[in-house]
């Protein structure tokens, strides 16, 4: 199965604005939430641009790999991982 059927991403943006146009200081949070039961698996907090960034690649991965191989990619690279380190 697909990882796009087993994951929702989902981003909120402090703004309207598009990201080149961005104050510079906005922060977007991104959120891969698992459709089973609705907990979050993996979250970040980063500015507009890397946040551009990171669910281009998101939505690839989700779309392209399996379940468990998306889950092997990103596990540990998201901002919780990090805070926890």
């Amino acid at each position: 199965m697909r990882a796009n059927r087993a994951f929702r991403l989902i981003v909120s943006r402090e703004s309207h604005e598009p990201a080149f146009l961005r104050d510079p200081h906005r922060l977007d949070r991104i959120e891969v939430v698992s459709i089973d039961d609705g907990e979050v698996v993996l979250f970040w907090d980063l500015p507009a641009k890397q946040a551009t960034k990171l669910v281009r690649q998101l939505r690839a991965d989700l779309v392209g790999l399996s379940v468990e191989e998306f889950t092997r990619a990103w596990e540990g690279r998201d901002a919780g991982a990090q805070e926890g380190a």
